[in-house]
This record gives structure tokens, C-alpha cells and sequence, in this order.
């Protein structure tokens, strides 16, 4: 059975910083980020990983996160984790 985390990382180097996204591996994705694989993530590295959520539906998961990077979602992250 495979796990698809969404994961929420905040900069080490400020908190104000934070980023949403959905991975199968959630430590080599956390490693990609703080090498700045990323370019949405590269400016506020390193990174840690705040909150993660496992799913086992891709496809919830993509909801999710897509949820979690709109308006209201990204509020209720604010709000609730």
C-alpha cells in the first residue's frame, strides 16, 4: 500500500514563509527542497516539514493540496495547523 502525503514546510529563516505540496516520499521531497530543486521553494531555504496529512487516494491527496493553496484553504491553514 502506498501513502501520498500532503506536506506543509515553514523557512527555518522565517515563519511568515510557508509552502503546500503533496508527495509520495516525504523525506527525499523535503531533501529536494532544502537542495533548491524547487524554484517555488529555493529563496526560503532550509525548510522544515511543520504538519503532514497521509492519504492513501492519490487523488484526495491532489484535492487536498489543492484545497490548501486556495484562498480559504490557505486561511484555514493559517487557523488550524
Amino acid at each position: 500500500m502506498s501513502l501520498h502525503y500532503i506536506y506543509i514546510l515553514e523557512s527555518e529563516l522565517n515563519a511568515r514563509h510557508w509552502y503546500v505540496g503533496v508527495t509520495s516520499d516525504l523525506e527525499k521531497r523535503l531533501r529536494e527542497h532544502n537542495a533548491g530543486d524547487s524554484i517555488h521553494t529555493n529563496k526560503f531555504k532550509p525548510w522544515k516539514i511543520k504538519n503532514f496529512i497521509a492519504f492513501r487516494d492519490r487523488q484526495k491527496a491532489e484535492a487536498f493540496e489543492q484545497y490548501l493553496k486556495s484562498n480559504s484553504g490557505r486561511a484555514f491553514t493559517k487557523r488550524h495547523l
